[in-house]
Protein backbone atom coordinates (compact mmCIF):
# COMPACT_ATOMS: atom_id res chain seq x y z
CA UNK A 1 0.00 0.00 0.00
CA UNK A 2 1.23 3.19 -0.62
CA UNK A 3 1.89 6.03 1.49
CA UNK A 4 -0.54 8.51 -0.10
CA UNK A 5 -2.98 5.48 -0.06
CA UNK A 6 -2.17 4.91 3.74
CA UNK A 7 -2.37 8.83 4.42
CA UNK A 8 -5.79 8.87 2.53
CA UNK A 9 -7.18 6.14 4.73
CA UNK A 10 -5.59 7.24 8.19
CA UNK A 11 -7.50 10.98 7.07
CA UNK A 12 -10.66 8.90 6.32
CA UNK A 13 -10.56 7.10 9.56
CA UNK A 14 -9.55 10.30 11.75
CA UNK A 15 -12.50 12.05 9.98
CA UNK A 16 -15.19 9.04 10.66
CA UNK A 17 -13.95 8.80 14.39
CA UNK A 18 -14.49 12.80 15.08
CA UNK A 19 -17.79 13.04 13.60
CA UNK A 20 -18.87 9.93 15.66
CA UNK A 21 -17.14 11.56 18.81
CA UNK A 22 -19.11 14.99 17.83
CA UNK A 23 -22.34 13.21 17.15
CA UNK A 24 -22.93 11.08 20.45
CA UNK A 25 -21.60 13.70 22.84
CA UNK A 26 -23.83 15.92 21.22
CA UNK A 27 -26.71 13.47 21.48
CA UNK A 28 -25.85 12.93 24.61
CA UNK A 29 -25.55 16.64 26.10
CA UNK A 30 -29.04 17.07 24.83
CA UNK A 31 -30.71 13.82 26.02
CA UNK A 32 -29.79 14.75 29.48
CA UNK A 33 -30.72 17.96 29.09
CA UNK A 34 -34.28 16.67 28.18
CA UNK A 35 -33.89 14.60 31.28
CA UNK A 36 -32.80 17.07 34.00
CA UNK A 37 -34.75 19.58 32.79
CA UNK A 38 -37.68 18.63 31.65
CA UNK A 39 -38.15 15.37 34.25
CA UNK A 40 -36.16 16.23 36.70
CA UNK A 41 -33.91 13.51 37.28
CA UNK A 42 -30.79 15.52 38.37
CA UNK A 43 -28.71 12.79 39.66
CA UNK A 44 -25.84 13.15 37.11
CA UNK A 45 -23.26 11.29 39.17
CA UNK A 46 -25.20 7.97 39.76
CA UNK A 47 -26.50 8.32 35.49
CA UNK A 48 -22.55 8.57 34.85
CA UNK A 49 -22.57 5.46 36.65
CA UNK A 50 -25.24 3.67 34.54
CA UNK A 51 -23.46 5.04 31.45
CA UNK A 52 -20.41 2.56 32.44
CA UNK A 53 -22.36 -0.15 33.63
CA UNK A 54 -23.90 -0.18 30.41
CA UNK A 55 -20.53 -0.02 28.84
CA UNK A 56 -18.95 -2.60 30.94
CA UNK A 57 -22.21 -5.10 29.93
CA UNK A 58 -21.32 -4.39 26.17
CA UNK A 59 -17.61 -5.25 26.34
CA UNK A 60 -18.31 -7.90 28.64
CA UNK A 61 -21.06 -9.52 25.99
CA UNK A 62 -18.13 -8.42 22.97
CA UNK A 63 -15.54 -10.32 24.74
CA UNK A 64 -17.61 -13.63 25.37
CA UNK A 65 -17.87 -13.62 21.69
CA UNK A 66 -14.69 -12.95 20.82
CA UNK A 67 -14.78 -9.47 19.38
CA UNK A 68 -11.96 -8.41 22.43
CA UNK A 69 -9.24 -10.27 22.87
CA UNK A 70 -7.75 -10.57 25.86
CA UNK A 71 -4.49 -8.19 27.50
CA UNK A 72 -3.13 -7.22 30.20
CA UNK A 73 -3.25 -3.92 32.27
CA UNK A 74 -1.72 -3.75 35.64
CA UNK A 75 -4.23 -3.28 38.47
CA UNK A 76 -2.19 0.11 39.49
CA UNK A 77 -2.59 1.33 36.20
CA UNK A 78 -6.34 0.62 36.59
CA UNK A 79 -6.63 2.22 40.09
CA UNK A 80 -4.60 5.43 38.85
CA UNK A 81 -6.99 5.93 35.78
CA UNK A 82 -10.22 5.33 37.67
CA UNK A 83 -9.50 7.40 40.37
CA UNK A 84 -8.57 10.51 38.19
CA UNK A 85 -12.12 9.41 35.67
CA UNK A 86 -14.12 9.74 38.88
CA UNK A 87 -12.47 12.61 40.53
CA UNK A 88 -13.08 14.31 37.48
CA UNK A 89 -16.69 13.53 37.47
CA UNK A 90 -17.44 14.63 40.92
CA UNK A 91 -14.87 17.76 40.52
CA UNK A 92 -16.94 18.59 38.04
CA UNK A 93 -20.36 18.53 39.48
CA UNK A 94 -19.06 20.32 43.12
CA UNK A 95 -17.24 22.67 40.90
CA UNK A 96 -20.84 23.87 38.80
CA UNK A 97 -22.71 23.73 42.42
CA UNK A 98 -19.87 26.11 44.23
CA UNK A 99 -18.54 28.51 41.25
CA UNK A 100 -20.70 30.48 38.95
CA UNK A 101 -21.76 29.43 35.42
CA UNK A 102 -18.96 31.90 34.10
CA UNK A 103 -15.92 30.82 36.67
CA UNK A 104 -17.05 27.13 35.64
CA UNK A 105 -16.83 27.76 32.11
CA UNK A 106 -13.03 29.31 32.78
CA UNK A 107 -12.18 26.29 34.77
CA UNK A 108 -12.77 23.70 31.86
CA UNK A 109 -11.46 26.00 29.21
CA UNK A 110 -7.71 25.56 31.74
CA UNK A 111 -7.79 22.16 30.61
CA UNK A 112 -6.07 22.77 27.12
CA UNK A 113 -3.40 24.97 28.60
CA UNK A 114 -3.11 22.14 31.90
CA UNK A 115 -2.94 18.92 29.00
CA UNK A 116 -0.18 21.33 27.10
CA UNK A 117 1.74 21.27 30.17
CA UNK A 118 1.07 17.32 30.90
CA UNK A 119 2.31 16.65 27.30
CA UNK A 120 5.64 19.13 27.25
CA UNK A 121 6.43 17.54 31.13
CA UNK A 122 5.83 13.75 30.51
CA UNK A 123 6.21 13.20 26.53
CA UNK A 124 8.56 16.22 25.76
CA UNK A 125 6.05 17.53 22.97
CA UNK A 126 7.09 20.59 21.30
CA UNK A 127 4.59 22.93 19.93
CA UNK A 128 5.17 25.96 16.93
CA UNK A 129 4.09 29.14 17.97
CA UNK A 130 1.26 29.20 14.89
CA UNK A 131 -0.09 26.00 17.03
CA UNK A 132 0.02 27.93 20.59
CA UNK A 133 -1.35 30.86 19.05
CA UNK A 134 -4.53 28.55 17.41
CA UNK A 135 -4.77 27.14 20.88
CA UNK A 136 -4.65 30.88 22.46
CA UNK A 137 -7.61 31.96 19.71
CA UNK A 138 -10.21 28.81 20.39
CA UNK A 139 -10.05 29.75 24.14
CA UNK A 140 -10.69 33.77 23.38
CA UNK A 141 -13.38 32.64 21.05
CA UNK A 142 -15.38 29.98 23.82
CA UNK A 143 -14.60 32.48 26.55
CA UNK A 144 -16.54 34.98 24.67
CA UNK A 145 -19.78 33.20 23.75
CA UNK A 146 -19.68 31.30 26.95
CA UNK A 147 -18.51 32.99 29.68
CA UNK A 148 -20.73 35.60 31.29
CA UNK A 149 -20.74 36.15 35.31
CA UNK A 150 -17.66 35.08 37.25
CA UNK A 151 -16.92 34.63 40.91
CA UNK A 152 -15.23 32.62 42.96
CA UNK A 153 -14.82 31.37 46.42
CA UNK A 154 -11.79 29.15 48.09
CA UNK A 155 -14.23 26.37 47.77
CA UNK A 156 -15.10 26.57 44.31
CA UNK A 157 -11.41 27.30 43.06
CA UNK A 158 -9.88 24.46 45.12
CA UNK A 159 -13.12 22.08 43.76
CA UNK A 160 -12.56 23.53 40.22
CA UNK A 161 -8.43 22.76 40.52
CA UNK A 162 -9.12 19.19 41.01
CA UNK A 163 -11.49 18.80 38.45
CA UNK A 164 -9.06 20.23 36.03
CA UNK A 165 -6.13 18.50 36.75
CA UNK A 166 -7.85 15.02 37.22
CA UNK A 167 -9.20 15.33 33.81
CA UNK A 168 -6.16 16.22 31.88
CA UNK A 169 -4.70 13.53 33.80
CA UNK A 170 -6.82 11.02 32.96
CA UNK A 171 -7.37 12.56 29.09
CA UNK A 172 -3.27 12.03 28.90
CA UNK A 173 -3.80 8.43 31.04
CA UNK A 174 -5.91 7.04 27.83
CA UNK A 175 -3.49 7.95 24.87
CA UNK A 176 -0.64 6.72 27.69
CA UNK A 177 -2.18 3.25 28.01
CA UNK A 178 -2.99 2.68 24.61
CA UNK A 179 0.43 3.57 23.45
CA UNK A 180 2.07 1.62 26.18
CA UNK A 181 0.24 -1.33 26.40
CA UNK A 182 -0.94 -1.46 22.20
CA UNK A 183 -4.64 -1.83 23.55
CA UNK A 184 -7.83 -0.67 21.53
CA UNK A 185 -10.15 1.39 22.52
CA UNK A 186 -13.05 -1.01 23.22
CA UNK A 187 -10.22 -3.23 25.06
CA UNK A 188 -8.99 -0.71 27.96
CA UNK A 189 -12.99 0.26 28.36
CA UNK A 190 -13.04 -3.50 29.05
CA UNK A 191 -10.65 -2.91 31.50
CA UNK A 192 -11.58 0.69 33.40
CA UNK A 193 -14.93 0.24 32.96
CA UNK A 194 -16.21 -2.00 35.39
CA UNK A 195 -14.27 0.00 37.83
CA UNK A 196 -15.66 3.17 37.01
CA UNK A 197 -19.44 1.61 37.19
CA UNK A 198 -19.01 -0.09 40.17
CA UNK A 199 -17.59 3.06 42.39
CA UNK A 200 -19.31 5.71 40.82
CA UNK A 201 -23.01 3.43 41.79
CA UNK A 202 -22.03 3.08 45.09
CA UNK A 203 -20.69 6.65 46.16
CA UNK A 204 -23.20 8.12 42.99
CA UNK A 205 -26.54 8.11 45.33
CA UNK A 206 -24.82 9.69 48.33
CA UNK A 207 -23.62 12.34 46.00
CA UNK A 208 -26.30 13.30 44.18
CA UNK A 209 -28.39 13.67 47.60
CA UNK A 210 -25.60 16.03 48.75
CA UNK A 211 -25.55 18.39 45.87
CA UNK A 212 -29.22 17.85 45.36
CA UNK A 213 -30.98 17.19 48.39
CA UNK A 214 -32.58 14.35 46.66
CA UNK A 215 -32.90 10.44 46.71
CA UNK A 216 -32.46 8.62 43.84
CA UNK A 217 -34.54 6.05 44.78
CA UNK A 218 -37.63 8.22 45.55
CA UNK A 219 -37.39 9.72 42.22
CA UNK A 220 -40.95 8.80 40.63
CA UNK A 221 -40.07 6.73 37.36
CA UNK A 222 -42.23 6.55 34.64
CA UNK A 223 -42.05 5.25 31.12
CA UNK A 224 -41.15 8.28 29.75
CA UNK A 225 -38.26 9.53 31.77
CA UNK A 226 -36.87 5.12 31.99
CA UNK A 227 -36.68 5.67 28.37
CA UNK A 228 -34.65 9.04 28.56
CA UNK A 229 -32.93 7.02 30.87
CA UNK A 230 -32.28 3.78 28.38
CA UNK A 231 -31.13 6.30 25.54
CA UNK A 232 -28.98 7.93 27.42
CA UNK A 233 -27.10 5.10 28.95
CA UNK A 234 -27.22 4.00 24.99
CA UNK A 235 -25.42 6.97 23.97
CA UNK A 236 -22.68 6.83 26.45
CA UNK A 237 -21.41 3.60 25.16
CA UNK A 238 -20.70 5.55 21.66
CA UNK A 239 -19.42 8.53 23.64
CA UNK A 240 -16.96 6.81 25.97
CA UNK A 241 -15.79 4.79 23.02
CA UNK A 242 -15.22 7.48 20.36
CA UNK A 243 -13.40 9.59 23.26
CA UNK A 244 -11.02 6.57 23.92
CA UNK A 245 -10.51 6.03 20.09
CA UNK A 246 -10.17 10.15 19.18
CA UNK A 247 -7.40 9.97 22.02
CA UNK A 248 -5.98 7.24 20.94
CA UNK A 249 -6.15 8.56 17.74
CA UNK A 250 -4.85 11.87 18.01
CA UNK A 251 -3.46 13.07 21.80
CA UNK A 252 -5.41 14.89 24.81
CA UNK A 253 -5.08 18.89 23.52
CA UNK A 254 -5.98 17.97 20.11
CA UNK A 255 -8.94 16.18 21.70
CA UNK A 256 -9.83 19.35 23.81
CA UNK A 257 -9.17 22.21 21.30
CA UNK A 258 -11.19 19.76 18.63
CA UNK A 259 -13.66 18.84 21.71
CA UNK A 260 -14.94 22.86 21.69
CA UNK A 261 -16.30 22.36 18.23
CA UNK A 262 -18.78 20.63 20.22
CA UNK A 263 -19.37 23.25 22.63
CA UNK A 264 -20.07 25.84 19.58
CA UNK A 265 -22.80 22.68 18.19
CA UNK A 266 -24.84 22.25 21.63
CA UNK A 267 -25.29 26.07 22.17
CA UNK A 268 -26.49 26.52 17.97
CA UNK A 269 -28.81 23.46 18.92
CA UNK A 270 -30.13 25.03 22.17
CA UNK A 271 -31.23 27.53 20.56
CA UNK A 272 -32.93 25.94 17.97
CA UNK A 273 -34.48 23.57 20.13
CA UNK A 274 -34.63 25.11 23.33
CA UNK A 275 -34.98 28.27 22.34
CA UNK A 276 -33.11 31.66 21.09
CA UNK A 277 -32.81 33.19 24.88
CA UNK A 278 -29.37 34.61 25.09
CA UNK A 279 -28.44 34.50 21.70
CA UNK A 280 -26.85 37.63 20.74
CA UNK A 281 -23.61 39.34 18.80
CA UNK A 282 -21.05 38.62 21.08
CA UNK A 283 -22.06 34.69 21.32
CA UNK A 284 -22.32 34.91 17.59
CA UNK A 285 -18.97 36.64 17.89
CA UNK A 286 -16.87 33.77 19.95
CA UNK A 287 -18.37 31.20 17.90
CA UNK A 288 -17.00 32.66 14.58
CA UNK A 289 -13.85 33.10 16.72
CA UNK A 290 -13.29 29.57 18.07
CA UNK A 291 -14.24 28.23 15.00
CA UNK A 292 -11.59 30.10 12.94
CA UNK A 293 -9.24 28.88 15.88
CA UNK A 294 -9.92 25.22 15.45
CA UNK A 295 -9.36 25.56 11.40
CA UNK A 296 -5.95 27.08 12.32
CA UNK A 297 -5.12 24.70 14.76
CA UNK A 298 -6.45 22.03 12.62
CA UNK A 299 -3.46 23.46 9.70
CA UNK A 300 -0.92 24.45 12.09
CA UNK A 301 -0.76 20.99 13.93
CA UNK A 302 -0.26 18.99 10.79
CA UNK A 303 2.45 20.92 9.89
CA UNK A 304 6.15 19.83 9.96
CA UNK A 305 7.10 21.28 13.19
CA UNK A 306 3.57 22.28 14.15
CA UNK A 307 3.63 19.85 17.14
CA UNK A 308 6.44 17.38 17.79
CA UNK A 309 6.86 14.41 20.59
CA UNK A 310 10.61 14.46 20.68
CA UNK A 311 11.07 11.72 23.18
CA UNK A 312 11.86 8.31 22.48
CA UNK A 313 8.91 5.39 22.13
CA UNK A 314 7.56 4.04 24.75
CA UNK A 315 8.16 0.23 25.03
CA UNK A 316 5.29 -1.98 23.96
CA UNK A 317 4.15 -5.17 23.94
CA UNK A 318 3.23 -7.33 20.87
CA UNK A 319 1.41 -5.02 18.92
CA UNK A 320 -2.39 -6.28 18.49
CA UNK A 321 -5.61 -4.92 17.12
CA UNK A 322 -8.30 -4.77 19.68
CA UNK A 323 -10.06 -2.21 18.01
CA UNK A 324 -12.66 -1.85 15.28
CA UNK A 325 -10.54 2.08 14.46
CA UNK A 326 -6.80 1.11 14.59
CA UNK A 327 -4.81 3.54 16.97
CA UNK A 328 -2.42 5.40 15.78
CA UNK A 329 0.73 6.93 17.81
CA UNK A 330 1.68 9.34 14.38
CA UNK A 331 1.65 12.82 14.76
CA UNK A 332 -1.52 14.66 14.78
CA UNK A 333 -2.93 15.20 11.15
CA UNK A 334 -5.71 17.19 9.29
CA UNK A 335 -8.84 16.32 10.49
Amino acid sequence: MSSETKGDRKATLDAASWFFNVVTSVGIILVNKALMATYGFSFATTLTGMHFATTTLLTTILKSLGYIQASHIPFSDIVKFVLFANFSIVGMNVSLMWNSVGFYQIAKLSMIPVSCFLEVVLDHVRYSRDTKLSITLVLLGVAVCTVTDVSVNAKGFIAAAIAVWSTALQQYYVHFLQRKYSVGSFNLLGHTAPAQAASLLLVGPFMDYWLTNKRVDAYDYGWTSILFIILSCSIAVGTNLSQFICIGRFTAVTFQVLGHMKTILVLILGFIFFGKEGLNLQVVLGMVIAILGMIWYGNASSKPGGKERRSFPLPTTKPQDYSPVPVSAEPDEKV
